[in-house]
């Protein structure tokens, strides 16, 4: 996994192509439940991001209200594809106030062909005044149509499985979406599984290139 020092240097190259061009969009959303790998952040949440993209390298931040405070997120990297092949690498932080959270910060990669994407990331989390701990997880997620079903894993510190499977759309430029996810007594934080039924709806704006 990466550290805060590998965050800030993935920021740091994006923001050197950015003196090339700019190309930026934003978004904002609800959720009826927010889920996060298959761990429960929230009742219901409402968010918004600001992105900046340009030739596969991307840099952006993210916040949504959680239950106590607010998450705010900064990533940056890069994706690209070679024929039926996709692939991704970058780097994300993870910041809550209020002490809802820990802070995490991870390095992440994605391979995908035709369908199928797996994702994987390594990264480390303060554990507030403990010591530092260290997690990965890794994804497998199949989309076909609008429909997509994930399983996920969590290894190292932190352990857990959930499996999610889900449907979206695009109506009117607004994208909707229902999913369905499991989680095991891990991360559901009892003597057994839990699943939850989520809605979400969100619409991306395209601020052009400056």
């Amino acid at each position: 996994m990466r550290s805060a020092r590998y965050l800030l240097l993935a920021i740091g190259l994006a923001a050197g192509q950015a003196a090339v061009a700019h190309d930026f969009s934003a978004n904002i959303g609800f959720m009826s439940d927010y889920f996060f790998r298959g761990v429960k952040q929230s009742e219901s949440s409402a968010s918004g991001g600001l992105d900046w993209e340009h030739k596969g390298f991307y840099a952006g931040t993210w916040i949504a209200d959680v239950e106590e405070g607010i998450e705010y997120d900064l990533y940056a990297g890069y994706n690209g594809s070679i024929g039926d092949f996709t692939y991704g690498l970058g780097a994300t932080g993870y910041f809550y106030t209020d002490d809802f959270d820990d802070t995490y910060t991870e390095g992440n990669l994605s391979l995908g062909y035709s369908f199928v994407t797996v994702d994987y990331a390594y990264g480390e989390y303060e554990n507030f005044s403990g010591p530092t701990l260290d997690y990965d997880f890794l994804s497998v997620t199949g989309e076909y149509k609008g429909f997509y079903l994930t399983y996920g894993t969590w290894g190292q510190d932190f352990d857990g499985d959930y499996f999610e499977g889900g449907w979206g759309t695009e109506i009117s430029g607004i994208d909707f979406g229902v999913a369905a996810i499991y989680s095991d007594e891990d991360l559901a934080g009892g003597d057994s599984g839990e699943t939850s039924f989520v809605f979400t709806i969100g619409k991306t704006f395209d601020l052009g290139s400056l």
